[in-house]
């Protein structure tokens, strides 16, 4: 596997290719999504050399398909994974792995294994940080320029809805993010009953 090379293709085209509303899934997001699953993978006793490095390629694939389409990325990350990665020494078998981390990534997730359950925390990782109103705001942004929310109030029930839903999938990260991310659910809870 030459993982320098498929990280350096998919981070060129993603610099090239994203549209620029994309205010919460642009480069920054694949990024952050690569450093939250390596550091989820140490706390999970990940080691194997290969299944890390699987790991970090689909980090950087995941959103991949967002340059060629909105709803439905997943599978269009995956048509991107199948076309490039063999050419970089990926296995068949290889590449199967990582679009079911990709697929797994799909709301509602559904992780099969360590390694899906590992980056669907990780896409997630910011729901329980300290960057998560900043970042949820991007988000707001790119949801509102496609018309998919109306405003501040409507996003915060959004918002409510999905934080009361979810569920980190590893111990790690539930230890680790969970008392944050209640803690900006009840945030966001005060702020309706104040309006």
């Amino acid at each position: 596997m030459q993982i320098d090379k498929a990280e350096q293709y998919v981070l060129e085209r993603l610099e090239k290719g994203l549209d620029p509303t994309l205010f919460y899934h642009g480069t920054h997001h694949t990024l952050d999504v690569v450093q939250a699953s390596a550091e989820i993978a140490a706390l999970e006793g990940i080691t194997d050399e290969e299944s890390l490095a699987l790991l970090r390629t689909a980090a950087l694939y995941h959103d991949s398909g967002f340059m060629s389409t909105y709803q439905g990325h997943e599978e269009a990350g995956c048509a991107l994974a199948r076309e490039v990665l063999p050419g970089l020494g990926y296995t068949e078998t290889q590449i199967g792995t990582i679009c079911g981390m990709i697929m797994a990534t799909k709301i509602p997730q559904s992780p099969k294994n360590a390694l899906e359950r590992i980056i669907c925390d990780a896409d997630l990782d910011y729901l329980g940080r300290d960057d998560f109103e900043p970042i949820a705001a991007t988000l707001f942004e790119e949801l509102r320029v496609r018309d998919m929310v109306e405003d501040i109030p409507a996003w915060d029930a959004v918002q409510v809805r999905f934080l009361e839903a979810h569920s980190y999938w590893t111990a790690s990260e539930r230890k680790r993010r969970d008392a944050a991310k209640q803690r900006h659910l009840q945030h966001l809870k005060n702020s309706a009953r104040a309006l």
